[in-house]
């Protein structure tokens, strides 16, 4: 991969072949856990500006209906975690000429604050292809990375780093899009009405900022009109100061005006799809000259119907039994079958799970048991995807497993040779395993003399259903035939025949590992603890894939370094050894869009499982009043939530919800202290065994988990936006 600096520029055709369709990954990392960014990608003209409100792409418009730009989500990676987008530039209509490729902060938080801020680009096979870091960020709350811009018949790539502390609004201002002021709805002091167990995760908190004069933020690094652009290049953002909009406010970015935008609102019904709540700042393309109408999605209703049934033994009707498979073969042909058949008729949910690999947005047809010649003997894949967009041919191979069974690396290595012979562009494996960042699932040989590459890709049946949840529950998609396709791939998934249940078993080392913390016999160094701490690892990525099926919000294990500065292997070496010495396993969980981390902690010397939640006190709030207003949050909370108080440079006050409900003043410091906060905790006991068993380990995590949610950290919102806006 070739590194360049900030305002160089590279030709995409000169560093790879296939570099037609390329992912662009957006990464970032922060030594607290809950710095976060949203991107957004523009498609500018000759002029500099968008043509209209459909060439601005963020986290309520994430995808073009043409399939040039698909906003894939998040990723977690072994030092924080990254934004995707795939880029079809093939797709692109000759009228763009540039694609700006731009985050923005939230909360109050600023780039200064986050570690290891990096661009990279990667061609169709997922091989890296140029990479920028951002070394001198600082007070912006928004940042311009790079973009993509063509020069004759082929696209280049320039590292820009354009900082502005305008946010959103003085970014969306350069290229053409109009900020109209909106008031933010004033809070009630009585806490609100806590959200649903299972509901959407509370709004994050509005910042005003003024736009009066967009442009680079003083300080910031110098934007891209400082050096001359080549000849026949497309030229650098609009100056700053080209526009003078009115003062505006930071917030989600909304096609229409509030009026125009509420009446569509209306109209869409309870089906409309769901995204980050409205706030201020809404920020409106200057071309618009009205509402922008939102194809109605469906999704699946929050209550399902009543039932008909005379009793409960009476199973409704599936499109995909599963009663009938008795061996893994079956199993391994059935759920790919059902699988590849949903992702061809759903195009939301196949576009969905194919992008990431690489593939474009076009006409998708799926194939099972396909023979194919390789050497005196044939070879069957589980599966074959292939998607036609202007006439090219996009082809991947599936190899399938279920059941808990391992992916053979000799047969995913002929595979990936079929598939290089034939002129295929990736080949995917699917099991219960879940695949750690940086780390393949199989070792396979690449023949470098091969000018044609191929993309070995893994997919887990815990994604798969993640996916499938997010369209159904929260998104949406085109009708209710897709709806109920998906609800019945779900259904199958689930059920406990199909073999298709995600990460189920901690793996042999287990029990010898957890006996040995017992009777303190474990030695540091035994490559066993290790193996713990990366089934651990998996473990967590797939709680986090479940949280935000059901949440609607990305959530991703939070990891404390510095980019570059901690790899893999050493990170899990690290973990391996506090197992040794404390016998523990930990990591933090946070959902996009909040401030919270969850801490999960496994102590294997007390088989205790605690979950817990820092909330940080109001400034300037008095300690009872707030301690009050806790306690009150926590009406609904379990008796044996155990609370203390946050006093720093020593132990606060604690006990149980249960003693502190009738003296809630018992949580404040007798020698008169301040309180930053409080720690929330719950503690289970913890499952022995090392499968998903109603006595494992796997499943102890996840009660432990759900419980703590939606019993305690569902009713913090209130609390948390009220410290947020006074802090």
């Amino acid at each position: 991969m070739r590194e360049i600096s900030k305002g160089a520029n590279v030709s995409l055709t000169a560093l790879s072949e296939d570099a037609g369709s390329v992912v662009v990954s957006l990464g970032w990392s922060s030594a607290s856990g809950a710095g976060d960014a949203d991107v957004s990608v523009l498609l500018v003209g000759e002029d500099g500006k968008v043509r209209s409100e459909n060439d601005f792409y963020f986290y309520n418009n994430p995808a073009a209906a043409d399939g040039s730009v698909q906003l894939l989500g998040k990723t977690p990676t072994d030092s924080g975690d990254e934004d995707r987008i795939g880029v079809d530039l093939t797709a692109v209509p000759e009228e763009v000429a540039r694609i700006v490729v731009a985050a923005s902060q939230y909360g109050g938080t600023r780039f200064g604050d986050l570690d290891g801020l990096r661009m990279t680009v990667a061609d169709r096979s997922g091989e890296p292809l140029v990479g920028f870091s951002i070394d001198d960020a600082s007070v912006e709350t928004a940042f311009i990375f790079g973009e993509l811009y063509r020069r004759g018949e082929e696209w280049k790539f320039r590292a820009v780093g354009q900082g502005y502390e305008t946010g959103l609004a003085g970014l969306a201002t350069d290229f053409g899009i109009a900020v109209e002021e909106a008031e933010e709805p004033e809070q009630p002091e009585a806490a609100a009405e806590p959200p649903e167990p299972g509901g959407a995760v509370a709004p994050r908190a509005a910042q005003t900022t003024t736009a009066g004069t967009p442009g680079p933020a003083s300080g910031s690094p110098a934007a891209p009109q400082t050096a001359q652009p080549e000849a026949g290049t497309a030229g650098s953002p609009a100056a700053p100061g080209a526009a003078e909009p009115q003062a505006a406010t930071e917030g989600t970015v909304s096609p229409a005006a509030p009026q125009a935008a509420q009446a569509t609102a209306e109209a869409a019904g309870p089906a409309a799809p769901v995204g980050r709540p409205p706030g201020p700042g809404a920020v409106v393309p200057a071309q618009a000259r009205g509402p922008r109408t939102t194809r109605k999605k469906v999704t699946l209703p929050k209550a399902p119907g009543k039932s008909l049934a005379e009793n409960e033994s009476w199973r409704p009707a599936r499109l995909f039994p599963v009663p009938s498979l008795k061996s893994d073969k079956e199993r391994e042909v059935r759920a790919t079958s059902v699988l590849l058949s949903v992702m061809a008729q759903v195009p939301e949910f196949g576009r969905r799970l194919t992008a990431a690999f690489g593939a474009p947005a076009g006409r998708m047809q799926t194939f099972t048991e396909v023979s194919l010649p390789h050497g005196d003997t044939p070879r069957r894949p589980d599966g074959v995807i292939r998607v036609e967009r202007a006439g090219k041919l996009w082809t991947a191979l599936v190899e399938t497993k279920t059941n808990g069974n391992p992916l053979r690396p000799e047969q995913v290595q002929q595979y990936m040779d079929i598939a290089a012979r034939r002129g295929y562009e990736s080949v995917i494996t699917l099991s219960n395993d879940v695949a750690l960042e940086g780390t393949a699932m199989v070792d396979v040989k690449v023949d470098g003399r091969r000018k044609h590459k191929v993309g070995l890709w893994h997919l887990s049946w815990a994604e798969v259903a993640h996916q499938a949840q997010l369209l159904i529950r929260h998104e949406g998609v085109g009708n209710a035939a897709h709806a109920w396709l998906l609800q019945e791939l779900l259904a199958y998934l689930q059920h406990e025949q199909s073999g298709c249940h995600g990460f189920q078993n901690m793996g042999p080392a287990w029990v010898p590992v957890r006996n040995g913390i017992e009777d303190e016999t474990l030695c540091l160094g035994d490559p066993r603890a290790t193996e713990v701490v990366e089934s651990w690892e998996r473990l967590i990525r797939q709680v986090c894939l479940r949280l935000g099926g059901e949440l609607g919000q990305k959530a991703l294990p939070v990891q404390r370094v510095r980019r570059g500065s901690d790899p893999l292997s050493s990170r899990s070496a690290a973990a391996a050894e506090r197992l040794c010495l404390d016998g523990r396993l930990s990591a933090e969980l946070r959902v996009e869009g909040t401030s919270s981390v969850i801490a999960v902690t496994a102590d294997l010397r007390t088989a205790k499982i605690r979950t817990s939640v820092d909330v940080p006190a109001p400034e300037g709030s008095y300690p009872l009043v707030t301690v009050r207003r806790l306690v009150r949050l926590l009406a609904e909370a379990p008796a044996d939530l155990h609370v203390e108080s946050l006093v720093e440079g020593e132990n606060g006050p604690r006990g149980t919800l249960e003693r502190l409900r009738p003296e809630p003043g018992d949580l404040v410091p007798r020698n008169g202290a301040a309180v930053t906060g409080f720690r929330l905790t719950l503690i289970k006991g913890m499952g022995n065994s090392r499968g998903n068993t109603e006595s494992g380990f796997i499943r102890s995590v996840d009660e432990a988990v759900d419980r703590f949610r939606q019993g305690v950290v569902a009713h913090l919102g209130p609390l948390e936006a009220r410290a947020g806006r006074r802090g």
